[in-house]
């Protein structure tokens, strides 16, 4: 079970893993998500687009790999599996898509 708070009322709100499916991973502590309610009982929820994840292992980059439609697997804080691009080392901070797991950028912050 996962409990979410609405935070102007305090009210909260259990949803099973089934609920959340393949967007679990990315759940992550005081993140803004949106529930749709009927009858008072969710049915489904929204995370944010984005979500900025820390890669644990990765590759070394090959040298001279310059193409840019080259990717290399790396994992991700959350254990989540993605593709990034070559330049990406462990630890650096990358954003991801929620809808499918994909490398958008590198994280500004």
């Amino acid at each position: 079970m996962y409990v979410f708070m609405n935070p102007e009322s305090f009210e909260q709100i259990s949803l099973t893993s089934d609920m959340l499916g393949d967007l679990a991973p990315y759940l992550q502590e005081g993140m803004e998500c949106q529930i749709a309610l009927f009858n008072g009982t969710p049915i489904s929820i929204e995370l944010p687009q984005r979500v900025t994840l820390e890669i644990v292992d990765t590759e070394p980059a090959i040298k001279n790999q310059t193409a840019s439609s080259s990717f290399k697997p790396a994992v991700l804080s959350n254990g989540v599996r993605t593709m990034v691009p070559p330049h990406v080392v462990s630890g650096t901070r990358i954003v991801v898509a929620t809808e499918d797991g994909s490398y958008v950028e590198r994280a500004k912050d």
